[in-house]
């Protein structure tokens, strides 16, 4: 029962997921090129980085691997290169866009932290480089992804699916690159976030009590323009950073404990509640993947405003065409 509760869910799950999150993070790429959201180049290129590699984790893991490959099990996705190629592009899409979030918050900790610095680091150049620079070693350190499975079938000479290499993953290493993988892209990640976000909440709460110190108490009602823009910023930076936290925490603990424990689900009983959690783990990682628009949609109006406005362009095209055409009637 277990098995098939959690096949099912997956059947209805990848292909909702998919549905919603491509054309969402589609117009977010879209609204942030336009640069017409009030933000500045430097965050919008990170913003604009993080919604291109949610969308290539939504297309490559969610609809080539999850729908397309399992569906369709004689698809050319299937020949074993190509499936080799698929999963070694859903661990390099999903290192890209936790490192992208990484990079997102510790621009907003210059930002925020060290006004003098900012200058010079929080411009469209740097955020261009440090994207770079942190893309290429990702593409690099996953190669041996490409070695650690092997063919599942072998017709006409043709080999076909992929299924773990045994002695790969047994081998010292294999099991140091598994957990290098998950201390490299998880834990030293969520170390970094919530260190960049402890910093940047002290520094604010410092600067808060020395504002409201320096403005007096005859002014505590007036608004603080330099305050409320850092009160943004900290909400948007919050709800990112805590969303993806929150969504991949069940997946990295699942991780370490089949691991620990030496499970392996893949290869056991698929009621097994490691497998199970090892699936919903990885359905709220993909999750992650569509959460950024909303919070975007959520916390920043101008976001919303240029939302609305792409939504409703092809209906002011249909009717802009419809005008035209009876005026020329």
């Amino acid at each position: 029962m277990g098995r098939l509760t959690i096949l099912l869910v997956k059947e209805i799950y990848y292909p909702f997921l998919a549905v919603f999150g491509v054309p969402a993070n589609l117009m977010t790429i879209i609204i942030l090129s336009r640069g017409n959201c009030g933000l500045s180049k430097c965050i919008s290129v990170y913003m604009v980085a993080m919604a291109t590699s949610d969308l290539l984790v939504l297309i490559i893991n969610v609809i080539m691997y999850y729908i397309f490959s399992y569906h369709f099990p004689l698809s050319f996705l299937s020949h074993t290169p190509m499936c080799k190629f698929i999963i070694y592009m859903t661990v390099v899409t999903f290192e890209l866009s936790v490192w992208f979030t990484v990079c997102f918050t510790f621009d907003r900790f210059i930002i925020i932290c060290y006004q003098k610095f900012k200058a010079k680091y929080c411009t469209e150049k740097t955020a261009a480089v440090v994207i770079t620079t942190v893309s290429v070693p990702v593409f690099i350190k996953n190669i041996p992804v490409l070695f650690a499975y092997e063919p599942e079938l072998i017709i006409n000479k043709l080999q076909w699916g992929c299924q773990s290499n045994a002695v790969y993953f047994s081998s010292p290493l294999g099991v140091v690159c598994s957990w290098f993988h998950s201390i490299w892209c998880i834990w030293f990640t969520f170390i970094l976030i919530v260190l960049f976000n402890s910093l940047t909440v002290r520094h604010v709460l410092v600067a808060s009590r020395g504002r409201r110190g320096l403005r007096g108490h005859s002014s505590e009602n007036q608004s603080d323009p330099e305050m409320e823009n850092r009160r943004k910023s900290i909400i948007l930076l919050f709800t990112i950073s805590g969303s993806f936290i929150l969504l991949w925490l069940t997946a990295n603990m699942s991780f370490v404990i089949t691991r620990v424990t030496n499970t392996t689900y893949y290869r056991g009983d698929r009621t097994d509640p490691a497998y199970i959690a090892t699936e919903t783990g990885a359905m709220l990682k993909h999750l992650s993947s569509c959460t950024n628009t909303c919070v975007y949609a959520t916390t920043q109006r101008k976001f919303r405003e240029e939302l609305k406005k792409l939504l409703k362009a092809p209906w002011t095209l249909i009717e802009r065409l419809v005008k035209n055409e009876t005026k020329s009637i």
